[in-house]
C-alpha cells in the first residue's frame, strides 16, 4: 500500500467524520433551541483538509493521464480515416424497398 492510498484512506475517514461532526452539531443547536448560522471553524478546516487529501490521493492513484491536444491522437491518422464512422453504417434502409427492383432488374441502366 504506497503513501497515495494512505492519503485517500485519511481524506474519506476526515470526510466521513466531518459529515458525522456536521449532523452532531445541527442535532446540538437544535436540542438547545439556538439558531443556526454557520458551522464551527474547526469542522469546516477538517472538511476542507479531507477533501484535499483525497483528491490528491484519487488523481495519483489514477495513472497516466492522456493529453488532451487532439493533434496527439490525429497525428497518425490520414484524413481519409479521419471522416470515417463504420457505426453509422446502414444496409437495411428504405432505399431496397424503394429502388430494389431497379438494382436487380436485368433490364434497367444500372450495372453494378
Amino acid at each position: 500500500m504506497g503513501l497515495f492510498h494512505i492519503l485517500l484512506i485519511i481524506g474519506l475517514t476526515l470526510l466521513a467524520h466531518t459529515s458525522f461532526s456536521a449532523a452532531q452539531y445541527r442535532t446540538y443547536i437544535r436540542l438547545s433551541e439556538q439558531e443556526f448560522t454557520t458551522l464551527p471553524l474547526d469542522i469546516v478546516i477538517e472538511t476542507l483538509a479531507g477533501f484535499l487529501l483525497a483528491c490528491v490521493g484519487v488523481v495519483n492513484i489514477s495513472g497516466t493521464f492522456k493529453r488532451i491536444s487532439a493533434t496527439a491522437e490525429l497525428e497518425e491518422k490520414t484524413f481519409d480515416l479521419l471522416d470515417n464512422r463504420p457505426s453509422f453504417y446502414l444496409f437495411n434502409h428504405r432505399g431496397m424497398n424503394l429502388f430494389g427492383e431497379l438494382l436487380y432488374d436485368n433490364n434497367s441502366l444500372h450495372t453494378d
